[in-house]
């Protein structure tokens, strides 16, 4: 199958982490304004998922997006079938570092493989504030090179952040005006994410009207920072799809942004897939985690216990964090901080099923309400 090169807007986002939300955003302005766009189901970002969507491409469709997962052995071949003429690379971090040569000049080049193989007279979005982005191929790309960013200086630059009880505000400038916008979702990281999809749909003519009402609307993915009310004035932070340190760090500062005059828990299991980056990757975590001033740490899994080690090294009580290989004993263990007023992340890589734990949070936080109702009850009669 040779590759494509419609005349509709081809949007391909791949990175270390931010894809799926990337993707999600985009599509959620495309909304606002085209009927027929087409996108990646779920995460489904492996070659032969770009193939299916090619093949699905018709005249009357107005867009297509495409999460793209370059790792060295997809490499070109999402572009055997499809050439994007809008490339975003989120980050270049160290998620899936085992699988991409054991250092971040690897993982850029892997990464590198959008600019080498999208259209040439494209568009291209990189993340100015990412150091390691400054790796990527760009010095030859010879289509319009456009950048985002909160820190550093970037085309598209967001202003006054600020965390609200559903989401973030922030504002960008337009058309030479500063525009207001709100995300439901949490952290400066998901910022950067929605900047890339405010970048794309300004180049496409969108208005700042549309952009503000397709970011209003979008509905974060599954399991990706998902703040979920329970009872007792408390919260449970689902971010449980997958986990890298990179991930890891920025929904510990959610954690920290969202639990002011809360007891805060963390609930960390191990970060799967980074190779000869594990031990180190997981005692940066744990540096990072123990001058947060989180209440108590949970670390589950094995390589997770270098997570304990470095924080305890770090200087954080010994008292207050708790390693497990053993779910259910984690899970005796945890009930018991399970309080009222508590902020609870859960996090980990996929296959390390936090889901389950996650779960059990939300599941024991309601038994514990329904049960002193009936006592309550049953004390009034």
């Amino acid at each position: 199958m040779a590759s494509k090169i419609p005349k509709i807007p081809i949007i391909g986002v791949t990175g270390s982490a931010g894809k799926s939300t990337s993707t999600a955003l985009i599509h959620s302005i495309f909304k606002t304004k085209w009927n027929h766009v087409l996108k990646t189901p779920g995460n489904r970002n492996l070659p032969k998922h770009t193939r299916r969507i090619a093949q699905k491409i018709k005249p009357s469709h107005q867009a297509a997006i495409l999460e793209m997962g370059l790792g060295r052995e997809a490499g070109k071949n999402h572009f055997r079938y499809i050439k994007p003429n809008f490339g975003v690379i989120t980050n270049v971090g160290t998620a899936h570092f085992g699988k991409l040569g054991n250092n971040i000049k690897a993982t850029a080049k892997a990464k590198s493989a959008m600019i080498k193989y999208m259209n040439p007279k494209g568009t291209l979005l990189i993340n100015k504030d990412d150091k390691n982005s400054k790796l990527l191929k760009t010095k030859k790309f010879k289509g319009r090179l456009v950048t985002v960013g909160i820190k550093k200086r970037a085309h598209y630059q967001a202003k006054n952040i600020r965390y609200t009880k559903h989401g973030m505000t922030f504002k960008v400038r337009l058309n030479r005006k500063w525009e207001h916008f709100f995300i439901p979702t949490f952290g400066t990281h998901n910022v950067i994410n929605a900047l890339f999809a405010i970048a794309i749909a300004d180049k496409l003519r969108f208005s700042p009207r549309q952009i503000r009402l397709g970011l209003k609307r979008f509905k974060p993915p599954v399991r990706r920072l998902n703040a979920i009310p329970l009872p007792f004035n408390s919260l449970l932070i689902d971010d449980t799809f997958n986990a890298n340190p990179q991930s890891v760090k920025a929904a510990s500062d959610v954690l920290i942004k969202l639990g002011k005059r809360k007891k805060k828990i963390a609930v960390i299991g191990s970060m799967l897939e980074l190779g000869r980056y594990s031990n180190k990757g997981h005692r940066e975590v744990g540096k990072y985690l123990a001058r947060k001033g989180i209440h108590r740490i949970f670390v589950f899994g094995e390589q997770a216990k270098e997570i304990k080690r470095a924080a305890v090294r770090k200087g954080y009580p010994s008292k207050k964090i708790y390693a497990f290989t053993n779910r259910k004993q984690l899970h005796h263990l945890l009930k018991n901080y399970v309080s009222p007023k508590s902020i609870i992340l859960v996090k980990g890589s996929h296959r390390m099923r936090m889901k389950n734990t996650s779960e059990f949070v939300a599941r024991h936080s309601l038994d514990t309400y329904y049960r002193k109702q009936k006592n309550s009850k049953r004390k009034v009669c």
